[in-house]
């Protein structure tokens, strides 16, 4: 369970994490509604990638409307989505290989009551 638990976590900050690379500007609520999580929970996974310093939270100075801030990744953050890509793309092929065997079970199966004109 706790595996489990761990798995999603890891997937949550990859998400958050490539998420906020593509779109700086975007606000917690709305990284919350992409991801599938709570405001509160998109705002703590941030300010826990704040904190380990894989994330800074800075402002345009050049934009002429100086509240518009952004969340850029640090160079350790950078690492970090290294990191959580290759395991995510280590999960993701895992879980393809074991659902191509379910669909070649369920393939055989099939062909079966086919053969045996059981349908």
């Amino acid at each position: 369970m706790a595996s489990q638990r761990k798995k999603n976590q890891e997937n949550i900050r990859f998400q958050v994490i490539k998420f906020i690379s593509e779109n700086p500007e975007v606000s917690t609520r709305k990284v919350a509604k992409k991801i599938g999580i709570s405001n509160g929970s998109a705002y703590y996974v941030i300010s826990a990638l704040i904190e380990k310093g894989f994330v800074k939270f800075g402002n345009f100075w050049s934009n002429p409307n100086k509240a518009n801030y952004a969340y850029l990744l640090t160079p350790k953050g950078i690492r970090e989505k290294y990191y959580l890509t290759s395991r995510f793309l280590e999960r993701k092929k895992l879980e393809y290989k074991e659902l191509e065997k379910e669909i070649k079970a369920l393939e055989r199966e099939t062909n079966e009551f086919k053969k045996n004109k059981t349908i």
